[in-house]
């Protein structure tokens, strides 16, 4: 019996990489451009499997994959990806939760501090050299300890965050779902709360929601009007959760004090965005799970969906289980 051919569009650790050539056929690409797109179809036509981030997955590119059983997405993620079609093609979909979890929490709450603190504003300050006495008040943050956290999306992610909040920093924690999340209210003291009712009460708001058609500029203008005024917003969500624009706005006007943001709308961000110029917002590139830990956690967890996906053993980490039946 042949081995399985697969697609590797990503680059792995060693060991990851060997335990996928053991179990499989690789055909390797560093990742997908135009100057190897015609290549990487090509061997897509072949295979039974892929594995890999960082592109989007269209129809288009799956008619041309007749023999396609499953794929392995290294993120939790899977917006790139429409899981109904490759559900009606019978190809499984497979992500990395829970491995991201803690680390991701840490960069949130490190965009918390950062905007609170004015850390990066303050730092390029001193490198500049203008650092020439004891600062005033002009150059003062404000405090986290104490203060509300509203968590728009109290999933794996959201739950972390808010025991960060509730253990670490005595903040009062509030959240919007689209159920309750009993643990964290339970363990964490956070409270349930509409949209509305989250935005007005917090001093900080998080965003850590899917992106999806329903959560699609879920937070725009009317959202940020809703907003206490000086309060903090931190998006490590996806950058279409939000309308840039309207946060330009409201950053602009002095409506919030400042932002913290891991994601944007179009990545990488372009260096014309007027976030970019702001001092009160902190730009990260796309890096909420980005350590040497946890990117080789969430690489070989992806090998070991696919492995299991393409021998026969149970699905592990499956967006779309019923898949399997159809294939």
């Amino acid at each position: 019996m042949s081995r399985p051919e697969v697609v590797l569009y990503k680059s792995v650790p060693p060991d990851v990489r060997a335990r996928l050539a053991e179990a499989f056929t690789l055909s390797e690409f560093k990742g997908v451009n135009d100057g190897n797109r015609a290549e990487f179809a090509a061997a897509l036509h072949r295979a039974d499997g892929a594995i890999g981030v960082g592109m989007n997955v269209t129809p288009a590119l799956l008619d041309a994959a007749p023999k396609l059983k499953a794929w392995a997405t290294i993120s939790v993620g899977y917006d790139p990806f429409d899981v109904p079609d490759l559900t009606r093609r019978g190809i499984v979909l497979m992500n990395t939760p829970d491995v991201l979890t803690e680390t991701t929490a840490d960069t949130v709450f490190s965009l918390i501090l950062a905007s609170a603190r004015r850390v990066v504003e303050l730092a390029e300050l001193v490198k500049a050299g203008g650092w020439k006495s004891s600062l005033g008040e002009e150059y003062f943050g404000t405090d986290v300890q104490g203060k509300t956290l509203g968590i728009v999306g109290m999933g794996r992610i959201g739950g972390a965050v808010a025991r960060r909040a509730a253990l670490g920093f005595g903040m009062k924690v509030l959240y919007s779902n689209r159920s309750r999340n009993d643990a964290a209210e339970q363990a964490y003291g956070a409270q349930y709360r509409t949209l509305p009712e989250l935005l007005a009460q917090s001093d900080f708001v998080v965003t850590l929601v899917p992106l999806s058609p329903a959560t699609e500029r879920l937070i725009g203008a009317r959202e940020f009007a809703q907003m206490k005024r000086g309060a903090i917003f931190v998006n490590a969500a996806r950058g279409m959760v939000i309308d840039e624009a309207a946060l330009v706005d409201a950053l602009a006007s002095g409506h919030l004090r400042a932002a913290g943001l891991d994601v944007f709308e179009r990545e990488p961000v372009p260096v014309d965005s007027p976030l970019l110029k702001m001092k009160n917002v902190v730009a990260l590139p796309h890096i909420g799970s980005a350590t040497h830990e946890t990117r080789h956690a969430m690489a070989s967890c992806a090998a070991d969906n696919l492995i299991a996906a393409l021998t026969g053993k149970p699905l592990q980490n499956a967006v779309n289980p019923r898949a399997q039946q159809r294939g």
